[in-house]
């Protein structure tokens, strides 16, 4: 092993450095994408629909035919999914430990904060579409968190304890 294991520190120190210049752990680094917390965009969606239209989001919009019967698609199925799709991206952007990455989930929490805020005390915000986007937003919260701390300690584990 003599000469062959330093081969290895070497190399990870040389990815630590260059992961560190970067900005963080691959795509944790600086840009406007991932600072960007994007499920404020549902949010910034329902309060414009809410305040324009009224808050009933369980108007439909279309209808799709299937075999087992029709399918009637709102207002408010179409930004769950929107949702969800926002909350998938934002867990794929978890695995950062960058500045970027932190930042996001400062501003995530401010999201959270925000939207509980609204849900208990406006009323064009009391329905469960409303209370599905809030949920959205604490489930990326928690897991931002908990994706970030767990990918911190898997790139400080540098040999050892596994």
């Amino acid at each position: 092993m003599a000469g062959g294991g330093d081969n290895g520190v070497l190399l990870g120190m040389t990815a630590a450095n260059q992961a560190q210049r970067r900005g963080g752990r691959g795509n944790g680094g600086g840009s406007m994408f991932n600072v960007f917390p994007l499920l404020i965009i549902p949010v910034v969606i329902y309060t414009i629909v809410a305040y324009t239209t009224g808050a009933d989001m369980s108007e439909g919009l279309f209808e799709v035919n299937m075999v087992s019967g029709t399918l009637a698609i709102s207002k408010g199925d179409l930004l769950v999914i929107l949702g969800m799709i926002m909350l998938f991206m934002e867990l794929i952007k978890a695995a950062g430990s960058g500045t970027a990455t932190i930042i996001n989930h400062g501003l995530s929490m401010m999201i959270f904060v925000i939207a509980m805020a609204l849900f208990l005390l406006v009323g064009h915000f009391a329905t469960s579409t409303f209370f599905l986007l809030t949920l959205m937003a604490l489930m990326d919260t928690v897991a931002g968190f908990v994706v970030t701390i767990v990918a911190a300690r898997r790139d400080l584990a540098v040999g050892g304890e596994g």
